[in-house]
């Protein structure tokens, strides 16, 4: 549990601003635009100091190009270049080009069950498989070197969501424990926080058995309503449209899985109409939400 909560605590952080790590499953033709931040001020010419003289001095300054790359951002895999005119474009990346990789704990696992260095190589191996098939299907799988993951069985996957609802609840409260600077939560989540922190029937964080969590579940129905919504609206960034990609899932799904074997089968089972998306709707039935308790205004 304890591994857990150390994990959404980074995911909290990236979620706030979190890109999206792949393209999502299903693709629609559009011309990719680049973000472009404010120009920062460029170098100053250099000056030359005249000083007095009898007769006029020409100023050569020095004519400073600025560089067109220098607020493009091109999505992972890709890196930017310019052409002959100085217009930036986005172009696969090299995989050599990859920054030296300092051990195994870089790796991660493509769903073509290869092991990929970093997921620098992993993104940038697919930006050249891009519009091809095996590239369409390539995805990031999970964090670590491609290991065999054990099948989850029927009997496990009833007991997934137990321990998923028991550590949202938990990491929420940690967030708010921890949340001396405003930056891990907002406002109106820290005042729904609150209410589950300052109940003494909250059950504390700790190794439960399943029957204990099964039946807090039922105790407490309510402590787990807000948990529920909030991870949805954490992963729902890219857009936010009510809706969980693949792309979307990955910053939750990825590290969860080496750990949690029926991570897989879980969120395969919430897309219930098997589009390719999980709506909110399918999410809180996942998690053994009541349909008059799913609220988009708790998506805050």
């Amino acid at each position: 549990m304890r591994v857990w909560i150390v994990f959404l605590l980074c995911l909290a952080g990236h979620a706030m601003a979190a890109p999206a790590d792949e393209e999502p499953i299903v693709e629609e033709p559009g011309t990719e635009e680049p973000v472009v931040e404010e120009t920062e001020v460029g170098a100053n010419p250099v000056q030359v100091e005249i000083g007095e003289f009898d007769e006029a001095i020409d100023i050569v300054e020095d004519v400073v190009t600025e560089n067109a790359c220098l607020n493009y951002h091109c999505k992972k895999g890709k890196v930017c270049e310019v052409d002959e005119s100085n217009t930036p474009m986005c172009v696969c990346q090299d995989p050599s080009t990859c920054p030296p990789v300092e051990g195994d704990f870089e790796h991660v696992c493509g769903t073509d069950n290869k092991t990929y260095e970093s997921s620098c190589h992993f993104f940038a191996t697919k930006c050249t498989l891009e519009g091809t098939k095996k590239g369409h299907k390539l995805h990031l799988d999970y964090i670590g070197s491609c290991k065999l993951i054990e099948p989850c069985l029927d009997s496990e996957l009833t007991e997934f969501p137990l321990r998923m609802r028991d550590w949202l609840k938990n990491v929420l409260v940690t967030l708010y424990e921890r949340d001396e600077d405003n930056n891990l939560l907002t406002e109106k989540q820290k005042l729904r926080v609150k209410k589950i922190y300052e109940n003494e029937k909250r059950l504390q964080a700790g190794d439960h058995s399943l029957d204990l969590l099964a039946h807090d579940f039922e105790k407490n129905y309510n402590m787990y309503i807000f948990p529920v919504h909030w991870q949805f609206g954490q992963l729902d960034q890219h857009p936010v449209d009510g809706y969980l990609t693949h792309t979307e899932l990955a910053p939750l799904r990825a590290p969860l899985i080496p750990m949690e074997h029926c991570t897989t089968r879980f969120f395969e089972q919430c897309d219930a109409d098997a589009d390719k998306y999980i709506a909110l709707e399918e999410w809180a039935t996942c998690f053994g939400l009541k349909d008059q308790d799913v609220d988009k205004d708790l998506i805050i």
